[in-house]
């Protein structure tokens, strides 16, 4: 018995990290109680499965072996910290999922390399944000998890480059539905219309807010942060907010949102929006058009005046030169009398 249990022993101390599928070019190393990334891998691995570990932070070109990867799973470990160019060199990756960490940021270099990742998972993480910049490495997105993380807003530069997203998960956030928020309202509005889909974005403050759905909240609470800056009328029409105008008003702060009791359709307002636009650019065209005018009426009649005055000098210099041709011809004359 005793034998027995050596040899069980010794057969799970020399159990390999993982298991390899040389035909699919999967390495499935989930479960394993790893703290680290396993070395060695095979060089022409697409799958890597690392779930249900305990890595604890990614380091400097951490997959330099498996640069073919094109599915990266580290969901459910501890990572608290992972490098800048931890994901150097994986320019196939199309599928990374880094969901149940204790993530709190990503530099915003992190995904810089990547252009063809469409799957990204950071849901269940404690990540307060999101850099603008990172939008470059998401356009070609088609998922992307943030739920469940301390999300309050999101950059509206970051959202403007997911034109090929099709699902976002958001909820489970301490949304704080003041100003700030009214960009991810208003590219909600255009990705909904779009076909997108997404969960649900539930404010957590102001208190008078809580537990409201952003979506269903009409634009006549935003009213202060509307009046704040004349740019927000139009935003959802010309798409151009952006952080520097959510903070132009107010030396940093933007005022606190103001319920009104009396609301408006939504599309009453974008209705007035389009009219006024419209007339502002026809008052324009008219008014240039009758400064035209007015140019044209005014040369025409310089140019009139002008052509009379030339006739009129050459009829006067017409006449002079007759004058003096008589004059000469009554010279000779008088001289043969005498």
């Amino acid at each position: 018995g005793l034998g027995l249990s050596f040899i069980s022993l010794s057969l799970e101390l020399v159990q390999p990290e993982c298991t390899c599928n040389s035909n699919t070019k999967v390495v499935d190393c989930r479960g394993r109680g790893l703290y680290d990334i396993p070395r060695r891998l095979h060089p022409d691995t697409q799958e890597l499965y690392l779930q249900d570990n305990r890595i604890r932070g990614l380091g400097s070109m951490a997959f330099r072996d498996i640069p073919l990867v094109r599915i990266l799973d580290l969901s459910n470990n501890s990572i608290t910290s992972i490098s800048p160019t931890a994901l150097l060199g994986l320019r196939t990756l199309q599928r990374l999922s880094l969901a149940h960490n204790s993530l709190r940021e990503l530099d915003k270099r992190l995904l810089g390399p990547i252009r063809s990742l469409s799957h990204l998972d950071l849901s269940h993480n404690s990540l307060w944000g999101l850099h603008g910049a990172m939008g470059e490495s998401l356009r070609n997105l088609s998922h992307l998890g943030l739920a469940h993380n301390r999300l309050t807003r999101l950059d509206r530069s970051l959202l403007e480059n997911l034109g090929h997203l099709d699902s976002l998960t958001l909820r489970g956030n301490p949304w704080r539905c003041d100003c700030q928020l009214i960009g991810l309202k208003l590219w909600l509005e255009t990705y909904l219309f779009k076909g997108g889909v997404v969960d649900e974005v539930l404010c957590s403050q102001p208190a008078e807010m809580r537990d409201r759905d952003l979506q269903k909240i009409p634009y006549q609470l935003f009213h202060a942060c509307m009046t704040t800056s004349y740019h927000y009328l139009f935003a959802n029409i010309h798409h151009l907010e952006s952080e520097r105008l959510l903070r132009g008003g107010g030396g940093g702060s933007m005022p606190e949102c103001e319920p009104k009791q009396k609301q408006r359709p939504v599309n009453l307002r974008h209705a007035i929006a389009t009219v006024i636009i419209t007339g502002v650019v026809c008052g324009i065209v008219c008014l240039m058009m009758l400064a035209a005018a007015v140019y044209g009426c005014a040369y025409a009649a310089i140019m009139a005046k002008y052509q009379r005055e030339l006739k009129k000098n050459e009829e006067l210099a017409a006449a002079q030169g007759a004058d003096h041709a008589t004059a000469d011809e009554k010279e000779p004359l008088e001289n043969a009398i005498a």
